[in-house]
């Protein structure tokens, strides 16, 4: 029996009765929403991008001097603030890698009939719903020198993790992948499921071994929605502040948002701030960029 879709209003329903036509109901919802998104999103950022030619401080009454881009040119002349991008990048490095590894990894193993399966699926998402502050705090404790779980079961004694300069990154780096795996889980699960089977099936029959398939099946038809993942994880990895804020305050440590905040609201140079701002949010937008034009010849071939 063929189900009839309406596309327009009853002319009996309260609606119509009203004069209300299906474009003034849609406005009804669209309105509001692009509204509340120009007061709290575009309006504080073009806002900001005024500050960031000025050099003002909000500790202080002083009026804003314009001072165009003198404080572009000062923080891209700045080797600190180019230490922080080291650190940043090294850090989005090992955590995105991880990610993509144990997320895709545990994938795979999960993309068979096996016993309980949606509920292993559902405990292994709860990582990823948790607060991020929650988390920091969670493994602070587990990464103690004394009473930490983790040195316990490596057998690695009073071993310092957040208190040692060379490993505090790779600490914090652990605790994202062991939080967002699950995501990169999820979206690997998605494609997977979406491999055809006969195309596994062909491949039997020609005898084709489990290396042979997964390079020339598996990873090329999961390989856009693997990249979609990749894209979101490392926006976020490149903004991380929470964790590294929270865990450690090793100077190894000190990711560009963790410097943005401190110059921000501990050194109160808001201009200068807002100009970094800007900067990191050019870069997000170009290794973005890269990122999509590289997704797009994925999903060409």
């Amino acid at each position: 029996m063929a189900t009839v879709v309406m596309t327009s209003l009853d002319s009996r329903s309260r609606a119509a009765s009203r004069g209300l036509s299906d474009t003034k109901i849609c406005n009804l919802f669209i309105i509001p929403t692009i509204l509340f998104l120009i007061v709290f999103n575009i309006f504080p950022l073009i806002y900001s991008l005024g500050y960031s030619f000025t050099d003002f401080r909000a500790s202080s009454n002083a009026p804003a001097n314009f001072v165009g881009l003198q404080n572009y040119r000062e923080l891209l002349n700045d080797p600190f603030i180019w230490a922080n991008f080291a650190i940043t990048a090294k850090y989005v490095i090992v955590s995105v890698t991880g990610q993509v590894v144990v997320g895709f990894g545990t994938a795979m193993l999960l993309n068979r009939a096996i016993p309980f399966k949606g509920l292993i699926t559902t405990l292994l998402l709860l990582p990823m719903m948790l607060s991020m502050a929650v988390v920091g705090l969670f493994w602070k404790l587990l990464y103690d020198p004394s009473f930490g779980i983790i040195n316990y079961a490596l057998g690695l004694g009073t071993f310092e993790w957040l208190a040692n300069p060379d490993m505090a990154l790779y600490a914090v780096a652990i605790t994202d992948i062991w939080m967002w795996s699950p995501f990169v889980m999820l979206l690997s699960l998605a494609g997977l499921s979406a491999v055809p089977r006969h195309l596994y099936e062909a491949a039997a029959i020609d005898r084709a071994g489990p290396f042979y398939t997964f390079f020339r099946i598996t990873l090329p038809l999961v390989a856009p929605i693997l990249m979609i993942a990749i894209i979101f994880r490392t926006m976020e990895a490149f903004k991380t502040f929470d964790l590294a804020y929270i865990l450690t305050s090793q100077p190894t440590t000190e990711v560009i948002s963790i410097r943005l905040y401190k110059m921000a609201f501990q050194e109160w140079q808001t201009g200068r701030s807002c100009a970094l701002a800007y900067i990191v949010l050019i870069m997000v937008l170009a290794i973005t960029n890269i990122y999509v034009k590289y997704l797009n010849r994925v999903k060409e071939r």
